[in-house]
């Protein structure tokens, strides 16, 4: 039987759906717990995988500046785990903020094996912009975080970001 799995941006028809997914994980303490108002305050920032028509798995990309972005909030339904899901949530988040013109990503994990398959490499947690700590400090485990920190480049050179929208020009009168 042909299943069919769709990546796509989140909607705000997704906030209630993307809330129950993340909860039981956030109560594990594997990731920071998110209320429906900050799910909908960066909703332009989460992906979506539908596995014929359910949601399956989620994803949120924040970016730190020009050259550095994190994965974060990374979780499939243990119903649909072992079907490419998450590797098709991560790469979603790498095209979308290639195209964006984001040189480097990184994620902070549990599960250095799936990063690794994808191509991150372990790096020194301080190595990580100081601004990432801000969201830890909410963390339950921050003071003994026994995350490992892992990063992709993207690109080794600036990269152009993708024309989304045509550019319009308006003389001053």
């Amino acid at each position: 039987m042909s299943h069919q799995i769709r990546v796509r941006s989140a909607s705000v028809d997704d906030v209630e759906g993307i809330y129950t997914l993340l909860k039981p994980f956030a109560e594990q303490n594997i990731i920071l717990d998110r209320d429906r108002d900050n799910i909908f305050q960066h909703l332009q920032e989460f992906l979506v995988a539908e596995y014929d028509g359910d949601l399956a798995g989620v994803v949120c990309a924040h970016i730190y500046g020009k050259n550095m972005a994190e994965v974060r909030s990374l979780v499939v339904n243990p119903d649909f785990q072992k079907h490419g899901i998450g590797r098709l949530l991560v790469e979603g988040c790498e095209q979308w903020l290639a195209g964006l013109g984001v040189a480097k990503v990184f994620a902070l994990t549990y599960v250095t094996g799936f990063f690794s398959k994808m191509g991150y490499r372990i790096v020194s947690k301080e190595s990580l912009p100081h601004k990432v700590w801000t969201v830890c400090v909410h963390c339950a485990r921050f003071a003994d975080c026994d995350e490992v920190a892992v990063e992709k480049v993207l690109s080794d050179a600036p990269i152009e970001p993708m024309v989304l929208i045509p550019i319009i020009e308006v003389e001053n009168r």
